[in-house]
């Protein structure tokens, strides 16, 4: 097995299921983390699976997933809207790196439609609720899966 698939998730998401379920679900993170492991598992990928409420702490583990990261699934909460320095930190990686959001940040309110991890992002998953994150799973592993064979 390879280098693992970062997982960070930012602000408030420690708080899924009780949260604005309407919103967000009923799952709680980790709900979040062991759908996320099970399905890793299933494509030959370990995860290492991460929340911050903590800005500097989130671009702490992008710098760390520079090394020690096959790929990173960052969904960066509100930060999104409003980090530079976490788009600088994730401009600074040479690996696949999924956005990914529970909700469908274009259906919500008019500053959530722009995210400047976005910039950084080679794809980006949203919409789905906790399936986000398994599914952001799938397209790491085959985003990984395809660097290998070029």
């Amino acid at each position: 097995m390879g280098k693992p698939i970062h997982v960070l998730s930012g602000p408030n998401l420690n708080l899924l299921g009780t949260r604005e379920p309407e919103i967000y679900g009923r799952d709680t993170l980790a709900d979040v983390q062991a759908r996320c492991e099970a399905r890793a598992a299933a494509l030959g990928h370990a995860i290492v699976f991460r929340q911050s409420n903590h800005e500097g702490q989130l671009i702490d583990w992008v710098q760390e997933a520079r090394i020690e990261a096959s790929a990173l699934i960052i969904n960066p909460a509100g930060y999104g809207h409003t980090s530079v320095a976490l788009l600088d930190a994730l401009k600074t990686l040479a690996i696949p790196i999924i956005e990914c959001h529970l909700s469908n940040p274009a259906a919500r309110e008019a500053f959530r439609r722009e995210t400047f991890v976005s910039l950084a992002a080679t794809g980006v998953v949203s919409g789905f609720g906790a399936a986000s994150y398994e599914l952001a799973v799938e397209a790491a592993s085959g985003l990984i899966g395809a660097r290998a064979s070029a």
